[in-house]
């Protein structure tokens, strides 16, 4: 006997007892424990363990630990090709055993019994379940976890990014993110936190003069920034500049408010904005398909209700934005 055939007398000898066979059928369909198994099965734990010993020993099955209890699974993708020709040899004549029957009745009756007990939880948590998620996730992580949604291979701009928070949001999830400012104190707290992201590009400059060439961005994010800008239209011109037709912004500002010390003690130059003058300005820069969308307001939260707009560029950006800086440009020499 040499080596290459040894590992196909034990795999063969792990068969030879039916119970095991009835073992693999059920780990074959469903992921269990030795407890689900020995209720699947009619058979005391000890034997359970026993059988699952030898078949992880010859390779037919894995597992892994959950918490302090431990999952059997078998997988014929993970089969050796010799073990698939046994399994696909024996597995036949033992689906058609009567207790194959019975033992494929009781898994069905322990996978409802998972069933019953996550609905009976749910059932008496309904009206703390949003607590008890927050309580155990944090309140960001299904939010965070949207980013998902986005295309990996995209080059995204954060304009206005501040001390990189949305920008340390989208890095995992992207192919590059070009993150500017015109303050140099912010980029280097940015720089410090986003250390670690090679592809993370950043850039010092005004957002009127957008340091980003024409085209290079698939998507844009303004966050919580126009209201400090003194030209938001020129602003969105030059994020209309530089994303590519079919490019996505979004902005996140506030709604319109009275809280005029803002002017003040936190430099903001606008006291929000309103749907139609956002649309106004984005369609006047190129954009269509604009929607704003007031966002819920957090309990926690002491500052006005914000609203999220976004936009896609259209075709004629390029023509539109050219007449808005000969008109900017008239305008300012007016002044």
């Amino acid at each position: 006997m040499n080596d290459s055939t040894a590992p196909v007398f034990g795999q063969l000898a792990a068969l030879a007892d039916p119970t095991r066979g009835r073992v693999l059928l059920a780990l074959e369909r469903q992921e269990l424990t030795v407890t689900e198994l020995a209720t699947v099965l009619q058979l005391p734990q000890s034997s359970v363990s026993r059988h699952l010993k030898t078949l992880a020993d010859e390779g037919w099955i894995a597992g892994r630990a959950e918490g302090t209890s431990r999952r059997y699974r078998m997988s014929r993708r993970a089969l050796d090709p010799s073990a698939r020709q046994l399994w696909a040899a024996v597995r036949e004549p033992l689906a058609g055993m009567a207790t194959a029957a019975h033992d494929a009745s009781r898994l069905r009756a322990v996978l409802a019994g998972r069933r019953t007990a996550t609905r009976d939880f749910f059932s008496s948590s309904a009206g703390r379940w949003d607590a008890v998620r927050a309580e155990l996730f944090g309140d960001r992580a299904a939010l965070s976890a949207l980013l998902g949604l986005l295309d990996h291979e995209i080059t995204v701009g954060d304009l206005g990014c501040g001390t990189g928070t949305v920008t340390a949001a989208l890095a995992p999830f992207v192919d590059k993110v070009i993150a500017v400012d015109d303050s140099r104190a912010m980029l280097d707290v940015a720089r410090g936190r986003l250390a670690e992201h090679a592809h993370v590009e950043f850039r010092q400059g005004e957002l009127e003069t957008l340091p980003v060439r024409d085209g290079e961005l698939d998507a844009a994010l303004l966050v919580l920034v126009l209201h400090h800008v003194s030209d938001p239209a020129l602003v969105l011109a030059q994020a209309a500049r530089a994303l590519v037709p079919g490019g996505r912004l979004v902005i996140v500002d506030m709604l319109p408010h009275d809280r005029d010390a803002y002017r003040h003690s936190m430099g903001h130059v606008w006291l929000g904005f309103a749907e139609d003058q956002v649309t106004a300005w984005l369609t006047d820069a190129g954009f269509d398909q604009v929607r704003v969308t007031p966002l819920p307001a957090d309990p926690q939260a002491q500052g006005p209700t914000l609203f999220a707009a976004s936009a896609r560029r259209g075709a004629t950006a390029g023509t539109i934005r050219s007449v808005h800086k000969s008109i900017h440009k008239t305008e300012l020499s007016r002044s």
